[in-house]
């Protein structure tokens, strides 16, 4: 059962519901640490005291803001938890808005809200009851690890879900990093249209979406460990720097996708090339031009 990393309350109109946090996902990355390379020695970490010159233990040891070289202001835990803050102690409901309304960029990472105490339970029900019906999720502020936040709380099957939320000004301007202006013709959209088409499904299971990096640094470490030859990595696939066919390419994506899903490549109808029919309405118009022409030198010929 993951544990608690912070207690409180949502705050919901005048309905407070007691919760406590944990956190709704866990690592499985394999870790390492530092050795000395002669010796094998662990390698760590000290806080030195940069004045005595010595290490110093943790409960020496404060927060505290500079304000100049020479003065700082000390900030205690009982500071930080009493601060003259609203959202100090609890999550506060500041608005109910669409899914679909906010940017995913601005969504972060995820907390599991569960109700402390049995005193929480009704209150907490009624909430994850009116919000799953409702279509729509709660936004939310509060107070945690040294700065206000910002929240989206959402059901998640039987449980409230805090997702923290960026605040428009932690969101960069990604203009500069767009690539020059280029032209794409219909042909081409409606091919990578197509392959998104081949490689749509209904779910994430399967293979192909399990950590392969973590699987393959366990199989480095056991082959070390026996004294075994290293697993020899995959040949990467041949790319070049630039698509000089583009249609090509989706053609061949669209059947490797479908390949790769039991389907017959050979159903892959090639997408038609460049039209030309941008060419032949020019000459359309000016037959039009030239039979109206004809029509209007007969019509004087018998007026006159």
């Amino acid at each position: 059962m993951p544990r608690s990393i912070w207690s409180g309350a949502i705050s919901f109109g005048l309905v407070t519901v007691p919760i406590q946090v944990a956190s709704a996902t866990e690592n499985h990355s394999i870790s390492f640490h530092q050795y000395h390379l002669e010796d094998q020695g662990r390698i760590r970490y000290r806080k030195i005291c940069e004045i005595e010159d010595r290490q110093v233990d943790e409960s020496e040891i404060s927060k505290g803001y500079e304000l100049a070289k020479d003065l700082i202001i000390p900030i205690s835990d009982a500071d930080l938890e009493n601060l003259p803050l609203p959202t100090a102690k609890a999550v506060e409901i500041e608005a109910f808005v669409p899914l679909e309304s906010i940017d995913p960029i601005r969504i972060g990472a995820g907390y599991y809200l569960t109700p402390n105490g049995q005193v929480a339970a009704k209150p907490y029900k009624l909430l994850r009851e009116a919000l799953g019906r409702s279509s729509r999720v709660a936004i939310a502020k509060w107070a945690w690890h040294g700065r206000e936040r910002l929240g989206i709380l959402r059901v998640r099957d039987e449980a409230l879900v805090l997702h923290v939320m960026y605040w428009p000004d932690e969101i960069r301007d990604p203009t500069e990093l767009l690539p020059p202006p280029v032209e794409l013709t219909e042909n081409e959209i409606d091919g990578a249209l197509a392959l998104i088409d081949s490689m749509t499904r209904d779910d994430l299971e399967g293979p192909e979406f399990h950590d392969e990096y973590t699987n393959a640094l366990a199989q480095i470490i056991e082959a070390k460990r026996e004294d075994k030859p290293l697993p020899e990595a995959p040949e990467p696939e041949e790319a070049g720097g630039k698509v000089f066919d583009l249609m090509a390419a989706l053609n061949e994506s669209v059947a490797k996708a479908k390949a790769a899903r039991g389907e017959d490549p050979a159903d892959v109808h090639e997408m038609p090339k460049k039209k030309a029919t941008a060419k032949k309405q020019p000459a359309k118009k000016t037959a039009a031009k030239k039979a109206t022409a004809k029509k209007t030198s007969a019509r004087r010929s018998r007026s006159a």
